[in-house]
């Protein structure tokens, strides 16, 4: 999901295209600082480890694991590890794997205050390198990392093959779009990378259950169509079907209508105008903001004249306070659960 320049806790949180951001260090200066990641002593001679422990690999290992940029092999158990998808580290940590560095998002840092991974952080936070799909290099080198993972991102070519040459990376999912695939394919894509196979599909077996357990709780949401979007400034913004936010209500048993679908193409966002507002018009239309944004939609005169308004099926969630819509916008095996918790009585009071 692209993001904007705006912090996501009251204001327009990740909705303006990324573009591609040059590696902030030369490939040459990456790879010096590498080969300390390496391990060196004063010497400026390799370490040496003992034979019983360079042997020693975890029967899960090697793995090979395919993505968008080609293939990456795994040797043994990744101990040291890096996080530059945006809300990677969420699985990472269902994961029993504590990263040692992960980028911002949102102005909380990953380790900030959302109450789904707080718990997990415990008192040892990750180093912070990078923002959004703009990374430190040099500060990721400096941690050492054996493995460097990069699912829910944006990453270029050109920041994959540099970081390449500082540890193993498992860039974007292989046949998605930036952003638009889906939580169990990253979950599935970590745990392979972690040598954890079997928990992931354990974590993925769980949640799927939430959800069916929703959808049998309310079967009337079958077949009814939703919308999910984001007002800033005058304008507003739909979400692609593939993105997590909406794909959070699909797996409720709501669907997209063809009109939505077209409009949003192969886009993850789109950017409409009040008189586009059309295709905004759903059974359940689902707006992401702040009490001010809030206030703005609903006294826009067109947003008014609006089916889904006048028969008040729309729902206003906030970024914060209760963190809801950080929670659909990570989509995550720790963050649907307390999404579910949270959006479930809200759809409910919409007769």
């Amino acid at each position: 999901m692209p993001l904007g320049t705006r912090t996501a806790l009251g204001t327009r949180t990740a909705l303006t295209k990324i573009a591609g951001h040059v590696p902030r260090v030369t490939v040459a200066a990456v790879a010096a600082l590498a080969l300390t990641a390496c391990g060196s002593n004063a010497t400026g001679k390799a370490e040496s480890k003992p034979s019983g422990e360079a042997e020693a690999k975890s029967a899960a290992f090697p793995v090979t694991v395919e993505h968008k940029y080609g293939s990456t092999k795994i040797e043994a158990e990744p101990k040291k590890v890096v996080t530059l998808g945006l809300s990677d580290q969420d699985a990472v940590l269902a994961l029993g794997v504590r990263p040692v560095g992960s980028v911002d998002w949102f102005k909380e840092k990953p380790y900030g205050k959302w109450p789904w991974t707080k718990e997990l952080w415990g008192s040892t936070p990750p180093q912070i390198v990078g923002e959004r799909d703009e990374y430190n290099m040099e500060k990721i080198a400096a941690l050492k990392p054996d493995l460097i993972v990069a699912q829910y991102s944006g990453m270029k070519k050109e920041q994959y093959d540099t970081l390449s040459q500082i540890a193993k990376v498992v860039a974007q999912p292989k046949g998605h779009e930036d952003y638009q695939a889906s939580w169990q394919v990253r979950t599935k894509q970590i745990g392979k990378a972690l040598g954890k196979d079997a928990e992931s599909e354990k974590l993925i077996a769980g949640i799927d259950a939430r959800f069916k357990a929703v959808r049998d709780k309310h079967p009337e949401w079958k077949g009814r169509t939703v919308a999910v979007g984001e007002p800033y400034g005058g304008k507003y913004s739909a979400f692609s079907p593939r993105d997590p936010k909406v794909m959070f209500l699909t797996e409720m048993g709501f669907t997209t209508s063809a009109a939505y679908e077209k409009a949003l193409g192969k886009q993850n966002i789109a950017e409409l105008s009040s008189e586009r507002l059309d295709v905004m018009d759903a059974d359940r239309t689902v707006w992401l903001g702040t009490p001010e944004s809030e206030k703005a939609v609903k006294a826009d005169p067109l947003y008014k004249k609006t089916k889904v308004h006048q028969e008040k099926r729309d729902l206003f969630l906030p970024y914060n306070s209760p963190d809801i819509g950080a929670a659909l916008s990570f989509n995550t095996v720790l963050s649907i659960p307390y999404a579910i918790d949270e959006v479930v009585p809200r759809l409910e009071a919409i007769k």
